[in-house]
């Protein structure tokens, strides 16, 4: 039933972001694409490349005992993660599956692994929310200026509150949720309370190391703020300048709707919905903002989807040296 909720929702995300596309000018859009060219599509992935690298330096601060030269696994686990939710027809659940998959893969202990993913989704989550205030900020001084453009604000300040609910939710129901899973585990499956145990052994000592913690969250603050002037770099390179200062608040505002309808795969129709209505307030046209959404998406394309055949590749090689062995 969720495989095809999910299809569904990817399906009508997609018919509404072609509609906004022919509504807006096929033609104006593919020019905006276009004017980016292969070598600034390069300088912009490659800028893609250095945020997931932070990502994962991220990810490895609140794996405590896992030496700095793992960085790799921990960069690696944060890109197929990332694959898998932008080009995968299901949620960001399915990527955080696939990337502590990859974490295990290379060689990290099970335990450790969903331990960690669980404290880096919550400092991630801090940090876009600090981003995302950045973002409101903004948008309230420019409507209150100047008053024009669509009447947003109420959307962004739902958006920000369903946001910070998230936050609080998965900060603070961690512990009760995992006692009630670790009792469950107990009475279903009882060879598996030891790992529960295990897990929660290694979820309370990763926020015993507060330092740890507090850097997960600046790495990531650092790697939204990074990410986003990534797109300050993509438009500038498509000839569409704006201010730095208006492109990150435009773009803290597009991943925090991005991350609420985290339901839809991608957020495909909801991100591109969000530039149209979003962007104009910042000084950037709907067809540019179209054009940067699909070069976004591009992006994630090109990243993605061989980040996956990779990982789909190594599970296979998994799989065949396990029937081997037995």
């Amino acid at each position: 039933m969720l495989k095809y909720t999910a299809l569904i929702l990817t399906a009508l995300g997609l018919a509404a972001a072609i509609w906004l596309i022919g509504h807006t000018g096929f033609a104006q859009v593919a020019d905006g694409v276009a004017r980016i060219g292969i070598l600034g599509f390069v300088v912009f992935m490659a800028w893609s490349g250095v945020c997931l690298t932070l990502l994962g330096a991220a990810w490895l601060a609140v794996a405590p005992g896992i030496d700095r030269t793992q960085l790799k696994i921990f960069a690696w686990a944060r890109t197929t993660r990332e694959g898998a939710t932008d080009v995968l027809p299901f949620s960001q659940f399915g990527g955080l599956v696939i990337g502590a998959r990859t974490a295990i893969a290379g060689g990290i202990r099970p335990a450790l692994v969903y331990a960690s993913l669980i404290a880096d989704q919550t400092t991630e989550l801090a940090g876009q929310l600090a981003f995302t205030v950045f973002g409101v900020a903004m948008l309230v001084a420019i409507l209150a200026s100047n008053g024009h453009g669509p009447d947003v604000l109420p959307m962004v300040l739902g958006g920000t509150g369903v946001l910070a609910a998230i936050m609080a939710g998965f900060a603070f129901a961690q512990r009760p949720v995992l006692k009630m899973a670790q009792g469950l585990a107990g009475r279903l499956l009882p060879g598996s309370i030891a790992t529960m145990e295990a897990l929660t052994g290694e979820l309370d000592a990763i926020y015993r190391q507060r330092g740890r913690v507090i850097l997960a969250f600046l790495l990531h603050l650092i790697a939204w703020v990074f990410a986003a002037f990534g797109a300050w770099v993509a438009l500038t390179l498509m000839g569409f300048p704006l201010k730095v200062a208006s492109v990150l608040a435009l773009e803290a505002l597009i991943f925090t709707l991005r991350t609420v309808a985290f339901a839809i795969p991608g957020g495909i129709g909801v991100q591109e919905a969000a530039y149209v209505l979003i962007g104009p307030i910042f000084g950037l046209s709907p067809s540019a903002a179209l054009a940067l959404s699909l070069v976004k998406r591009a992006r994630d394309i090109s990243i993605g989807i061989p980040a996956i055949l990779a990982w789909q590749w190594g599970e296979w090689r998994s799989v065949r040296a396990d029937a081997a062995g037995g």
